[in-house]
């Protein structure tokens, strides 16, 4: 695995959480679309009944592997800030984090650092090359 293919792990994670937290918020939307109408009349067991029961457990299976993902974020982003810690040049550790930590653009990390888009693409290389990548990547 390269440097820059570890490094981009907590990103494609972070996308992962996302979307399953998008995923949530439509089964929650569709649960609340699953309502009966109260009569007098008694009535079978509804279908809307056994439709919404279906979306809490998959909202509560998604929220499951969602804690299991932060918890993998939450590592992946320690081991990686020791890793960024161990760039001798603390000029390069800059880019890294905001790049790689707090999924920043390129453009936000230029002007956050006050430099041209081009210096902040020559740091970063060079950066990348000075990263040691563990044997037992996540």
């Amino acid at each position: 695995m390269t440097a820059k293919e570890y490094l981009g792990q907590a990103y494609r994670l972070d996308q992962r959480i996302n979307s399953k937290l998008e995923q949530i918020r439509s089964l929650n939307e569709l649960a609340a679309k699953c309502t009966s109408t109260i009569t007098g009349m008694p009535k079978a067991p509804s279908h809307s009944t056994s439709m919404m029961e279906e979306a809490v457990g998959k909202i509560v299976d998604l929220q499951t592997e969602i804690d299991g993902d932060i918890g993998q974020l939450v590592d992946l982003k320690r081991d990686m800030v020791s890793i960024i810690k161990a760039v001798q040049n603390t000029e390069y550790q800059t880019p890294l984090e905001l790049r790689y930590l707090c999924f920043k653009t390129w453009e936000q990390i230029a002007v956050a650092m006050g430099y041209n888009l081009r210096h902040v693409y020559r740091l970063h290389d060079e950066a990348v090359e000075s990263i040691k990548v563990p044997q037992t990547c996540h």
